[in-house]
Order: C-alpha cells, then structure tokens, then sequence
C-alpha cells in the first residue's frame, strides 16, 4: 500500500506543478525546442514539432475524463496522466526518429480499489518490448477466519502487445484497452489463487 500512495503522491504532485501548461522541451531531437500541452476545448494533446514545422500534431478526443488530463515532462519526451478518484494512467511518448512521428512506448495505472482496498495495485507496460508487469491486491471474507483479510497477488509477468501507436492515433480506446487487459489477468489470477485455497482445505 505504501508504494501505491507513493504513486499516487507523485502523480498529484506532477499535476499540482504541470497541469494545463504547456511543455516547451526539445521532443524530436534537433535542437530547437518544441511544445505539447492538452486543451480542454478540443479535448485533444496538441503537440507541436520543428522537424514538422510545428503544424499541431493532434490525437483522437480523450472526453472522458473533463480536467483529469494532464501532460507531464519525461525523459527523451512526455507523459500523457489522467487521474481519477480512486485510481489513475499515465502513458508515455518518445519521438521516433525513423518515422518522425511521437510514438507511444509506455503505458502504466494504479487503482486504490473500494474502502477495503480489493482490486488495489499498478501495473506498466513496455509497448517496445510488450514486457507486462502487474501488482494486484484483492479482498478475501473469508480469510483470516472469516475477517476478511487483503491477499496479495504474485507478481504478474507476462507479454502484452500493442501496435504501434503514435499521438495522431491514441485515444481513450487506448487505455481502455490496456485496462481491460489488466483486469483479464487481474481476475484470472484471482480466480486461480482462490480455487488453489479451496482446494487446500478440500485437502485438510
């Protein structure tokens, strides 16, 4: 728990310094600075490149989520966070060289999960290489005598992968996905680690 706090610390911290100002940094490598910030008009991350005489690179709408919608520094490019109540994603961007196109190369997401904390924990991963790794938490009433207790889920590595995905192309559909993959394996394991208990006291 205390590093999902720590995650959600700096995640806050990013947004309270950089939310809804623009990025000014060198983002296609040539030494002339460029720009990408998200407008809330359009609801779209424009970003603007000298190698492309800055003609806004615009993506997909991400409506979802009104002023949640942040754009932070990262190293060799930016973050595009997006932060809930109770959970937040953030995905990165890299300028490729070979394109020269802003390509996504990195997505990661933390949830709290409800008050008891079942369905809390991160995961990220590398679209480059499809390397997934996820931490997750559920919430067992039937652990502990019948306290309830929160179980902790063996680190999940496995591959995931994505297209290439560049800005003009990544929109809420993006995330979602990647979400809806983490819960895929999220419930999976769950469902193993509890038919493994029953399975045990069947045994006893």
């Amino acid at each position: 728990m205390k590093q999902i706090n720590l995650i959600s610390i700096l995640f806050l911290v990013s947004f309270s310094v950089f939310g809804q100002e623009k990025l000014i940094k060198d983002l296609d490598f040539d030494g002339i600075d460029d720009s990408v910030y998200y407008d809330e008009n359009s609801y779209t991350v424009i970003c603007k490149l000298s190698t492309q005489k800055f003609k806004p690179i615009v993506n997909d709408l991400i409506e979802t989520y009104g002023n949640g919608i942040y754009v932070t520094d990262a190293k060799n490019g930016f973050y595009i966070n997006i932060s809930w109540m109770r959970s937040g994603i953030s995905s990165q961007f890299r300028y490729n060289k070979k394109t020269k196109k802003m390509q996504l190369i990195g997505m990661s997401r933390y949830e709290f999960g409800n008050a008891a904390n079942d369905g809390s924990g991160e995961s990220s991963v590398n679209l480059l290489t499809g390397e997934y790794i996820g931490n997750w938490n559920f919430y067992d009433h039937l652990a502990n005598n019948e306290e309830g207790e929160l179980i902790k889920i063996p680190t999940i590595k496995t591959k995931m992968k994505f297209i290439e995905i560049n800005l003009e192309d990544f929109s809420d559909g993006t995330f979602f996905d990647f979400s809806d993959r983490c819960s895929t394996l999220y419930y999976k394991e769950k469902e193993r680690i509890l038919k493994e208990q029953e399975h045990n006291i069947n045994e006893e």
